[in-house]
């Protein structure tokens, strides 16, 4: 069992769940129909890369393993994903602001991944990209039109900046099961992605007319299954039916 493999896998499972999942809050939510409808679609598009990754993750595990066991069975400090995923959505501008820099670094996580010469992450992660190149162009519109908008959008941009910033540094920050997959191309060097990230970013935020913060504490711990408070509160709702009723079936 290549458990380095397996850990890789789920944390870009539990990456798309978690963040499918603080999407899909917005289902009924959103400032107009056509943006609810959006943000719903980017939520299904992250709930079907997590299954296409948790699928392959289960037959890597074996013992009875399934997607549904993986996402609907795991406690807190099981899952790997991204601390930025987990924390709440605020308003719609640190809603669109995280969906940006979340997407970028996938665009570019995906666009590296599809090489892996792990047959199955390569054709999971082209899959998946062709989404993401969409869910990029949408959220860094949102970002240069609230950056660029009115007095108060732009002020909002700016408070979401300073929510959000610490978070995205971990995306960079290599676990150990990542340093291990790199050494066969089997994962992607994160470090060697982040000066693309960096560029897209500075790109948008300069249309936007917001600058970068200087460099500030990293936020991390989620690959390693150390969250923050509300992760707990993420699970405790979407886990809820398998856990009420174990193995129900609909």
């Amino acid at each position: 069992m290549n458990t380095s493999l397996i850990n890789y896998t789920l944390h870009l499972a539990d990456t798309a769940l978690v963040m499918g999942h603080r999407n899909s809050e917005w289902c009924g939510h959103g400032p107009v129909l056509e943006q609810d409808i959006a943000i719903s679609n980017i939520a299904l598009d992250f709930i079907g890369q997590a299954r296409n990754f948790y699928q392959y993750a289960a037959s890597l595990s074996g013992n009875g393993a399934t997607e549904d066991t993986l996402a609907y069975l795991r406690d807190v400090q099981d899952f790997k994903n991204l601390l930025i995923t987990e924390i709440p959505n605020g308003d719609w501008a640190q809603t669109t602001l995280r969906q940006f820099l979340v997407s970028s670094y996938q665009y570019y996580l995906y666009q590296q991944l599809q090489y892996s010469t792990d047959e199955q992450l390569a054709a999971i992660a082209a899959k998946s990209l062709k989404e993401v190149t969409y869910h990029v162009r949408w959220s860094s519109e949102w970002v240069i039109r609230l950056g660029d908008g009115t007095e108060e959008s732009h002020q909002r941009l700016l408070k979401a900046v300073d929510e959000i910033w610490n978070f995205t540094g971990e995306m960079f920050v290599p676990a150990a099961y990542e340093q291990e997959l790199n050494t066969n191309k089997t994962g992607v060097d994160v470090l060697a992605i982040q000066p693309l990230w960096l560029h897209k970013v500075q790109e948008v935020f300069a249309e936007a007319t917001i600058s970068i913060p200087a460099k500030s504490f990293i936020q991390q711990g989620g690959k390693t299954g150390i969250h923050t408070e509300y992760l707990g509160y993420i699970l405790a709702e979407m886990q809820f039916l398998q856990r009420a009723y174990p193995g129900a079936e609909w």
